[in-house]
């Protein structure tokens, strides 16, 4: 497995991490995902640490804390051989402080997951999503107390903005505090908003990609096919929007499913592990997420690895992905010689 440097930091984490939403089960909106008990979660703990997987991605959302705890106990014995990501900001209790960034919620966030992990400290703990009512040195310097006073050791964050990321890095800048070193991002072949303006900033700022759904939300399985209805087990069929993800165009879906079935056809491969080997050939991009149900998908994903994508195979997923970008972005790259393109 290869390892990668997280950001602009020393820390080294594989490039794939495996995701714990799938353990627990704890409500119906994670049942949807995956009802892995500790047992299972246990097993598929093996399976990543003999192919060299150590990181772990976990929320207190998830299943409401059941899968940090589901984690803890599949680790337990071994924490020195594994390395352990966490997020907090959603609402997590019926509190009016049991929510965002600020000070109070974070520490109690932290002193909650270390409970539910079974550890006394997290490798990476990030914000899971920007939290507009706190100001951004609170929450900077609230994290920056958490790590030298040894809970966590570094910091990153997910789902912001440009604008969100920056500010909070110039904070931390100017007062020497810690810095975030990653960005959880949804990115994919499908989802490729990320490389507008995300991973410029990454670029110039030392931050690393962690990229969450790196299958579109299971449009990258193969199962989606043109003239074919949607599998029974598909989130896609779900009456909840945040299940289905962003909306995607069914024709460009089917295109670029179409490429990666003519790359997979060359390359041996399956389609998701050519998705996430082009991902993995994506600048800033530190470590993709990946999720399983079961040791099958677990063992297809890890088969991403090991081999690379030619020059001309990644071109066509390109081309066949490319979409018209975003105000100013297409303004922007008409003057290339002054904003070269990230990729």
């Amino acid at each position: 497995m290869e390892h990668r440097l997280l950001g602009r930091s020393g820390f080294k984490v594989p490039v794939l991490s495996l995701g714990t939403g799938t353990f627990g089960g704890g409500n119906e909106f994670f049942k949807a995902w995956g009802d892995t008990d500790a047992k299972g979660a246990a097993h598929l703990v093996d399976v990543c640490l003999d192919a060299g997987l150590t990181m772990f991605d976990s929320a207190d959302i998830y299943s409401g804390g059941l899968a940090e705890e589901v984690l803890g106990a599949a680790i337990k014995g071994r924490r020195d051989k594994v390395l352990v990501s966490t997020k907090a900001t959603f609402r997590f209790g019926d509190g009016p402080n049991n929510v965002g960034s600020s000070r109070f919620h974070l520490t109690r966030a932290v002193e909650g997951a270390l409970t539910r992990l079974g550890t006394d400290y997290i490798d990476l703990f990030q914000l899971h999503g920007f939290d507009a009512a706190t100001p951004v040195e609170e929450t900077v310097s609230t994290l920056d107390g958490l790590v030298k006073a040894g809970k966590i050791r570094y910091v990153g964050c997910s789902n912001f903005s440009g604008w969100h990321l920056m500010k909070s890095l110039a904070a931390a800048d100017r007062y020497g505090w810690t810095r975030y070193v990653a960005h959880q991002a949804y990115y994919s072949l499908v989802g490729r908003d990320y490389e507008w303006e995300l991973m410029p900033l990454g670029l110039d700022q030392g931050v690393g990609c962690v990229v969450w759904s790196p299958l579109g939300w299971g449009r990258l399985t193969g199962k989606l096919r043109r003239g074919q209805p949607l599998p029974k087990t598909s989130r896609l069929n779900s009456q909840l929007s945040n299940e289905k993800g962003p909306p995607v165009a069914d024709e460009y879906v089917f295109r670029v499913v179409d490429a990666l079935d003519a790359v997979a056809a060359e390359t041996g491969k399956t389609l998701p592990q050519v998705a996430l080997n082009w991902l993995l050939r994506r600048p800033t991009v530190a470590t993709v997420v990946i999720g399983a149900r079961d040791e099958q998908q677990l063992r297809d994903n890890l088969g991403a690895v090991g081999w690379s994508l030619t020059p001309a195979q990644v071109a066509r997923l390109d081309e066949a992905s490319a979409v018209t970008l975003a105000y100013p972005y297409w303004h922007q790259r008409g003057f290339a010689e002054r904003n070269p393109p990230p990729v």
